[in-house]
């Protein structure tokens, strides 16, 4: 018998019909003799209908009173899971966050998670209970105000209460049958991996793949709680999320992710001299806008081209200061490129593997893709190549790392 935490996200609870299907998987489980715990998402398009209700009435209102409505969307959807189980014969509970209780710090709308107390839970799991708990939310300790986790914090819940029960297991369930090597929508050649690291997961998840949730994975990872994709709707394995061991060696790259979000921006002509990165990064900065990859170029007329990427959503805003910047230190201008990408190849492997970033710059000159920004780490290596080249550029790199073949295991 193994206790189970198992998420299910909102495509999965989209419907009656899709709840239905979901507890009848859970009883399933509890028919083979484990023990499940249950953490569910608002049914799909709930939580954006009511945050727009809310905005409707004021755009910039009380973001306590947003977390109030927030919260009811995995409200009902607990409730109804919870009924769909009973129906099946499966005893169950619903409950909210407050209820668990799921302790946060008073930062509503991105709340993160203090302390849980799983002693109802346990109690409920011994009584042969399935507890179904909302994900998403929680209790502002100090206020006792209800508090949200932001976006995508059900995964986060799930394996926050993984890690307070002590669980064997925390299963994401979702719409994809576990995390590939690249997008399928854009390489069919894609291949679900059956295993996959927590740093490789943390390093594909920020650099643009859509499975799971970063928070998540750092949790899982701190906590060495087993992690693993799985789609609702069809069987399989899915993928396991674990610590690295030595037979994942043998894969030089595990995953290609983008991210199409990118613009660039490049201060020509600041004077070359101590503290330039910081006169132009520091005011980037303070107005809350995260840089991405960074290039400076000294030039021989004593003067250096900084160009920094952004998030598209911060390209106007970080336009404008850079603009007043170039005035302020004497550069000769901005120059800007929003029709940018970013691709990213992620592997334990490179550790151990010389000529890994080589290789791909050789791949994508062959197929006449220019790069115009390099980015590497221990396990990855980012590059911003033009947008029209985005798909070209991961079949290639698919092609050329073999990534549709699974690796030997010797």
């Amino acid at each position: 018998m193994a206790l189970i935490v198992q998420k299910y996200g909102g495509t999965s609870m989209g419907s009656v019909e899709r709840i239905e299907h979901v507890a009848r998987k859970v009883a399933g489980f509890r028919q083979q003799g484990h023990q499940v715990v249950v953490v569910v998402s608002a049914m799909s398009g709930e939580t954006d209908r009511l945050l727009k209700l809310a905005k409707s009435i004021s755009p910039r209102g009380n973001p306590r009173e947003f977390d109030q409505i927030a919260a009811t969307g995995e409200q009902a959807s607990i409730a109804l899971l919870a009924l769909s189980l009973e129906k099946c014969g499966v005893a169950a509970k619903s409950y909210t966050g407050w209820q668990v209780p799921i302790k946060t710090d008073s930062a509503h709308m991105k709340a993160r998670i203090q302390d849980i107390d799983g002693s109802r839970l346990r109690a409920d799991l011994d009584a042969g209970i399935v507890p179904v708990v909302a994900g998403f939310q929680g209790i502002d300790e100090s206020s006792g105000s209800v508090s949200t986790l932001g976006r995508g914090g059900s995964d986060t819940t799930g394996v926050a209460l993984a890690a307070a029960l002590k669980a064997d297991e925390c299963q994401i369930y979702t719409d994809v049958d576990g995390v590939y090597t690249t997008d399928p929508r854009v390489e069919p050649k894609a291949r679900r991996l059956d295993k996959i690291t927590f740093e490789e997961m943390l390093e594909l998840a920020s650099l643009g793949s859509k499975v799971l949730q970063i928070r998540s994975v750092e949790f899982a990872g701190k906590y060495k709680v087993p992690l693993r994709v799985l789609s609702t709707f069809v069987d399989g394995p899915g993928t396991l999320i674990t610590l690295e061991e030595s037979t994942v060696e043998d894969a030089l790259i595990s995953g290609i992710a983008f991210n199409r979000d990118e613009a660039q921006l490049t201060v020509a002509g600041v004077p070359d001299r101590p503290g330039i990165a910081a006169a132009i990064l520091g005011p980037i900065g303070d107005a809350n806008v995260e840089v991405d990859m960074i290039v400076q170029n000294v030039g021989a007329d004593g003067t250096t081209d900084f160009t920094y990427t952004v998030h598209r959503n911060d390209f106007d805003r970080a336009l404008e200061i850079s603009r007043k910047l170039a005035g302020e230190l004497g550069a000769k201008g901005v120059n800007t490129a929003t029709d940018i990408v970013k691709v990213s190849l992620v592997g334990v492997g490179m550790r151990s593997h010389a000529g890994i970033a080589s290789k791909m710059f050789t791949a994508l000159a062959g197929a006449g893709i220019n790069i115009r920004m390099i980015s590497t780490s221990e396990i990855k290596v980012s590059v911003v190549i033009e947008e029209m080249y985005l798909e070209l550029a991961v079949r290639t790199l698919h092609k050329a790392f073999g990534l549709e073949q699974a690796p030997s295991v010797a």
